[in-house]
């Protein structure tokens, strides 16, 4: 019964984090999209407002006319919204997830010990430690290196290297302590706890100091706008990186290669570089070389973990032997039955019996030979051998004879 909780709390707790994720990124997309719309208005009415860039639109049968103010409009109004709970609301719903999922199971989704041997509990305590130290490295490169002579905001540059310089050597680390599946969503969440702190840390206290000031009809800082339009412009490059890290964990292909790390990073870049192809075409004519050297990297990325071909002679010969049912079923009891048994139903999957092993084959040709996502973490060791056998045995009809 705690199993079949646990499956309905992951359920809806998914559900929750990609509803308020959707919101979130659709609300971040529409801004940049608007914000890199906008032209000098002709106007003068609108000139003598203080108004610095507009933009029409038509959507849903209507026409829609925005206006950016440098500063402010003149007069502030009272009811203005904000945009933070998105963030707010997708980052504790994915923290609660990660609990749910992986710190309850973390024996068997947070540690690979052929990675790295601690226990649990060491393991949910590092990866707290690793979220934390990614938003504290993070600010602290952002505080150092995007600041002038003058100590205004700035060096974009070298706080886009430094920040890229962080995140490879993270997903080293992340690679290197724990299980592939946890390293790759540990990488993402980490990332998308710099994108919610720096929501919650710098862009909405920045704005709440602005709009104070104007209220109370002080001089506004300029870096408050300066600060929080970098972090945001941040938050922007960092959203596909984060969805191809949390989408790409269910694919054992890239999270098990000896190189998952370099793999992860090279991700990331292509996802980066697909959302600066769509940044630069509100502006301009589309930049094809970026999407071109998107592709490039995920094609790579798909040669370097594609694997190595077998022998045409050997495959041709092993094809040729039948495979007992007596050889899969050893194969799943010493693999596979310890999470799907009679006591332990894992994901509502028992394959304690001949007849449930056959009832199942699909699912085991999916995510055991298929994809290789299971056994989860590859914690019961199953061979390429084994997975081949399955294979062949699945193909062959799946008898349980």
């Amino acid at each position: 019964m705690d199993a079949y909780l646990l499956d309905w709390a992951n359920l809806l707790l998914r559900w929750l984090h990609v509803v308020t994720a959707v919101a979130w990124i659709g609300a971040s997309l529409h801004f940049v999209l608007l914000d890199d719309s906008l032209y000098k208005p002709e106007d003068p009415e609108l000139k003598k407002k203080g108004v610095d860039g507009e933009a029409w639109a038509v959507h849903g049968g209507g026409f829609y006319h925005s206006n950016k103010y440098l500063v402010a409009p003149p007069n502030l109004p009272e009811k203005l919204h904000w945009s933070y709970w998105e963030s707010y609301a997708t980052w504790l719903s994915g923290f609660a997830l990660l609990c749910v999922l992986y710190f309850v199971n973390a024996s068997s989704f947070l540690v690979d010990k052929a990675v790295f041997d601690w226990s649990p509990g060491a393991a949910v305590a590092g990866a707290l430690a690793y979220l934390v130290l990614g938003w504290v490295v993070y600010d602290g490169i952002c505080r150092v290196f995007g600041r002038k002579p003058d100590g205004s905001v700035g060096g974009d540059l070298k706080v886009g290297i430094g920040v890229f310089l962080y995140t490879c050597v993270a997903a080293w680390i992340a690679c290197h302590l724990f299980a592939g599946r946890a390293a790759f969503l540990l990488t993402g969440a980490m990332l998308a706890t710099v994108m919610s702190a720096n929501v919650l840390m710098v862009i909405i206290p920045g704005q709440r100091k602005v709009v104070a000031a104007l209220r109370a009809k002080q001089p506004v800082d300029p870096n408050h706008g300066k600060r929080g339009k970098q972090r945001s412009v941040h938050n922007t490059y960092f959203t596909m990186p984060v969805l191809i890290a949390m989408l790409s964990n269910h694919y054992g292909m890239v999270t098990q290669h000896r190189l998952n790390w370099l793999v992860l990073v090279l991700m990331m870049l292509a996802g980066a570089l697909i959302r600066l192809f769509f940044v630069l075409r509100h502006k301009a004519p589309p930049r094809w070389e970026i999407a071109a050297a998107a592709v490039a990297l995920l094609a790579g990325v798909a040669l370097l973990v594609a694997p190595p071909k077998a022998d045409s002679a050997v495959g041709q010969a092993a094809a040729a032997v039948p495979v007992s049912f007596a050889q899969v079923q050893a194969v799943v009891g010493e693999r596979c039955a310890m999470c799907h048994n009679a006591q332990v139903v894992s994901k509502n999957v028992q394959l304690h019996t001949p007849e449930l092993i056959a009832s199942h084959a699909q699912q085991i040709y999916q995510q055991a030979v298929v994809l290789k996502a299971m056994p989860m973490s590859n914690a019961t060791q199953m061979t390429d051998a084994e997975r081949a056998l399955l294979g062949r045995w699945y193909e062959a009809g799946a008898s349980p004879r």
